[in-house]
């Protein structure tokens, strides 16, 4: 699911595309998929296309949150959590700091 998730985002021309594995650091996911959308529309446009494609497949989200107007939106699966984030959010919630320790997968600039 994180690869598909990390497709959908290059797909949509997110930007800085970080997948961490988070397995050896916590057990409340064992994937992070972070990215950058330049605007709130783009936002909303990548978790959007992620939801979509995820439902065909017969996945929902445990919990979603946030709004394109806040800069930051996340997605729950479970297993993989998608945060997709304006350039000013992911800046100053540092995601990739917080969880230094986690073990990054693919990083796609």
């Amino acid at each position: 699911m994180a690869d598909r998730v990390l497709q959908i985002a290059i797909d949509k021309k997110g930007s800085d595309i970080l997948l961490l594995d988070l397995r050896k650091v916590t057990t409340i996911a064992d994937y992070f998929v972070i990215c950058t959308g330049a605007t709130g529309w783009q936002i909303r446009a990548i978790s959007q296309a992620v939801m979509e494609d995820l439902e065909h497949l017969g996945i929902a989200p445990l919990h979603d949150e946030g709004l394109a107007d806040s800069g930051w939106i996340l997605l729950d699966y479970g297993d993989v959590v998608v945060h997709v984030f304006t350039p000013a959010e992911r800046d100053y919630y540092r995601l990739e700091k917080a969880w230094s320790e986690a073990l990054p997968v693919v990083r796609v600039q």
